[in-house]
């Protein structure tokens, strides 16, 4: 009896201590409310602030949403809501009965507004702390807003599939209001948000209709809707829409995700803001490059399961005008654009080359291009190959190994500067990969990102200066108040002269002057090209890769297949004709800008082949030089001095 007394008196001592914690937490919860109309509302703006699509757009009641699918949701996700506090200790109990007996995770009991405090917070890690944030958020929703104001912020704000609030989605999938959606499109929609990547009929519509079946069932048991309703539904036919009336883009939803990666990692914007939301991001999107680009991919790349990642950048600060990190957001979300490494080929080859001349190699360096074997310690050996197995079988110049991309060429150029040159400039111009020493470097052999590989060309591309890829240019909250502003630092990595001159040795790979044994790598784009340009591609086993640039402008395109099998596409046509009329278009109706030649750098008119001074009028092509590097010309060249002349002074 004594021990009885004392149990009791324990027990009204914990319920006491609970009540006033309880209390004490709720009063605390109601005088610091969350506005549930700016959590998970993030306003993406492009180059001329115009909105482009915000992750949670208008803001809709309750009342303009469909019964059909408050009902389903409600059924399906937490049948009990409108009977419980946030949290459902019932189900809790069960789940955990059937995740021990199964010892599996087979069941989860989230409540809708548990789920929609893990939305707010946009992270779906499993640890302690997020839960723990978790409760805490759910408490203060149910402390603050009513059952229907909860239900309408979820509603606004739960994942369809990459498209965020039912109002989105619904005209995303049937291009229709949420007030008008019927049971079929109704059910089907509701089943998405507890697996976007796999319940999205766009994306796997035999799975999707497994899950609507599930829905109706569901909403069946609950007693919204009678046998008869869900058999018609689950036969009806659905049409979908698959896109957007603000953008008509099956793109651009890689930007958007690529932006919402880069704010979550912006440091100078505290947790707390990034997890309410309620933010105005300004890009550098340029709606029309971005349409373009995709248009040109869907006419050059018919094979479906072949993959195309590109990224548009402005050279001077690194902004990014268009990327595409794959050719239908809708059939994979997977940014290639940003996440992937491939083996970037011979695109590598302009920061070797970069090297050598720094190093006293010149625009007519020579080497001998023929079948070698290259014998190391240990009798190792490396025999690299030239595309299509063809050789000069003589000696050509830096700009002919440029214009054939000869790999020979650069495998000497890279053994003779030595293997941790290129691995050190590849570290000046923000490649940032533990990248092996080895004599397959210079051929690209080493893994990159496009987005890595793009921002080192910005640089060859604004003559030496480091800059970053990023996609957003500011960041305010819904006072205007900024938040966040890019600021480039204009870190000189490179000299100006050698970034010249690497700029115009570029320009071989499409100038007729140099087909001879072998085509320039993009002659077959040249009549294409109306202004002057720097271009390299690249090509491995698995992998097709195009960049190029001017003072305004870096487009780079890469091609392959997911799973890394060696390509059926034989060349990189397609990706170069992409390249072309993207850049073209990029230019109707604006002014493109090359570099003025630097005063310590001369023209000469040399054999391009050689790189020696010809007579050939037909042949002669203009190389540039640092000053006193330059070959010398006998008397007879006397009368082709003036070309340079002229061209400097248009130049200027």
């Amino acid at each position: 009896m004594k021990l009885f007394k004392i149990i009791f008196k324990i027990l009204v001592v914990l319920i006491v201590i609970f009540s006033l914690l309880y209390l004490g937490l709720y009063i605390y919860v109601k005088n610091n409310p969350i506005d549930i109309k700016i959590n998970n509302s993030y306003y993406i703006y492009d180059n001329n602030s115009k909105l482009v699509n915000s992750m949670s757009d208008e803001w809709i009641k309750l009342d303009n949403i469909s019964n059909n699918l408050v009902n389903a949701t409600i059924s399906i996700e937490d049948k009990n809501y409108y009977k419980h506090h946030g949290f459902d200790y019932p189900r809790i109990i069960k789940s955990l009965y059937v995740n021990i007996i199964n010892r599996n995770h087979m069941q989860g009991a989230s409540t809708i507004t548990q789920q929609y405090a893990k939305n707010l917070f946009l992270d779906f890690s499993k640890t302690w702390k997020r839960k723990f944030k978790e409760a805490w958020f759910t408490f203060k929703l149910e402390a603050n807003y009513s059952k229907d104001e909860i239900l309408e912020g979820y509603l606004n704000t739960i994942n369809y599939g990459n498209v965020y609030g039912i109002e989105n989605a619904a005209h995303y999938y049937f291009n229709k209001s949420a007030k008008e959606l019927n049971l079929a499109e109704a059910s089907m929609l509701a089943g998405i948000p507890n697996s976007p990547s796999n319940y999205s009929p766009l994306l796997n519509e035999a799975k999707a209709k497994k899950r609507q079946k599930i829905v109706l069932n569901s909403m069946v048991k609950n007693k919204y809707i009678t046998k008869n309703d869900a058999n018609k539904a689950y036969n009806t036919h659905l049409t979908y829409y698959g896109h957007l009336e603000s953008n008509n883009s099956n793109t651009i939803m890689y930007y958007q995700s690529a932006v919402m990666d880069e704010l979550m990692n912006i440091n100078s914007i505290s947790k707390s803001i990034l997890e309410t939301g309620g933010l105005k991001i300004y890009t550098y999107l340029d709606m029309n490059s971005q349409l373009n680009l995709e248009k040109n991919i869907e006419k050059y790349i018919k094979n479906d399961k072949l993959e195309v990642a590109s990224i548009m950048m402005r050279p001077d600060d690194g902004g990014i005008i268009a990327l595409i990190g794959g050719k239908d957001y809708k059939k994979s979300q997977f940014n290639r654009a940003t996440k992937a490494k491939r083996q970037v080929g011979s695109t590598i080859k302009p920061f070797l080359y970069y090297a050598a001349l720094e190093n006293g190699f010149t625009a007519s360096t020579t080497f001998t291009s023929e079948k070698t074997t290259f014998l190391f310690d240990n009798n190792k050996t490396y025999s690299p190959k030239n595309y299509n197995n063809k050789y000069a079988n003589k000696e050509i110049s830096m700009a002919a190994a440029l214009a054939y991309s000869d790999n020979i060429y650069a495998v000497k150029t890279h053994l003779f500067l030595g293997e941790e040159t290129l691995l050190d400039m590849l570290k000046r111009v923000g490649i940032k990969d533990n990248l092996k020493a080895n004599p397959s470097l210079a051929l690209g052999s080493s893994e990159l990102s496009l987005m890595d590989i793009t921002s080192a060309y910005a640089i060859l591309a604004n003559t030496g200066y480091k800059v970053n890829g990023h996609l957003i240019k500011k960041v305010e909250d819904m006072n205007g108040n900024t938040l966040y502003e890019y600021k480039n630092d204009k870190d000189k990595v490179l000299n100006s002269s050698i970034t010249y001159i690497l700029s115009e040795l570029l320009t071989s790979t499409y100038n007729y002057n140099f087909i001879d044994y072998n085509y320039p790598t993009c002659y077959d784009i040249t009549e294409k090209l109306t202004n002057k340009y720097a271009i390299k591609t690249g090509t491995t086993d698995t992998d097709h890769l195009i960049f190029g640039y001017n003072k305004n402008v870096v487009l780079g395109i890469w091609s392959g297949y997911d799973d890394s099998k060696i390509s059926d596409v034989k060349d990189g046509t397609p990706l170069r004709q992409i390249w072309a009329d993207t850049i073209e278009e990029y230019f109707k109706n604006k002014k493109p800008k090359w570099y003025k030649i630097p005063d310590n750098v001369v023209g000469t008119l040399v054999d391009p082949i050689t790189g020696m001074p010809t007579t050939d009028s037909n042949k002669a092509t203009m190389f540039y030089y640092i000053k006193g590097t330059e070959p010398n010309y006998d008397e007879n060249l006397e009368s082709l001095i003036p070309t340079i002349k002229e061209e400097k002074e248009n130049d200027q």
